[in-house]
């Protein structure tokens, strides 16, 4: 089914409960037949960055809907934990991995776009991007390619 909706999705963050959110929107859009397109800038290039994006972790210190003290939260090993914790479950329940959903997403025709000032601060190279992204786009580009969609910030 296809529609003349569309969303454009801003993932900003890096963190692997950070990304699924907008993987999921992209994911139920697509599976309802709406356009979707991901623009990842700042940390959220990590989620399309090759070397990164099995390692992505789960920041518990200064979140406020973490069970967890923040003295507790804030040691060594505590992000690393949490994201364990959190990949076994999603294991569990047969969800996909970051690096599976992109995959799929980028099968499903949503279109993955990376900033390109966020890379140049970054120092982040396109060699390094994963082969789903489809371009490396500037703010201004983004606004064009999503003109008429509803833009969705995570």
């Amino acid at each position: 089914m296809t529609t003349n909706r569309k969303v454009a999705i801003i993932c900003s963050k890096g963190g692997l409960d950070e990304a699924y959110p907008a993987l999921i929107l992209a994911n139920a859009a697509r599976m309802s037949g709406i356009d979707a397109m991901i623009f990842f800038t700042f940390y959220g290039l990590d989620v399309i960055t090759d070397a990164k994006v099995d390692k992505l972790h789960v920041n518990m210190a200064g979140n406020p809907s973490s069970p967890m003290p923040t003295m507790v939260a804030g040691l060594p090993g505590m992000e690393r934990f949490a994201a364990k914790m959190m990949m076994d479950r999603m294991k569990e329940m047969n969800l996909p991995t970051v690096r599976e959903m992109i995959h799929m997403l980028h099968e499903a025709g949503t279109d993955l776009y990376a900033c390109e000032l966020a890379m140049e601060m970054m120092k982040i190279d396109r060699k390094g991007l994963l082969p789903e992204v489809k371009d490396v786009i500037t703010a201004g580009d983004f606004y064009e390619l999503s003109e008429g969609a509803q833009i969705i910030f995570t």
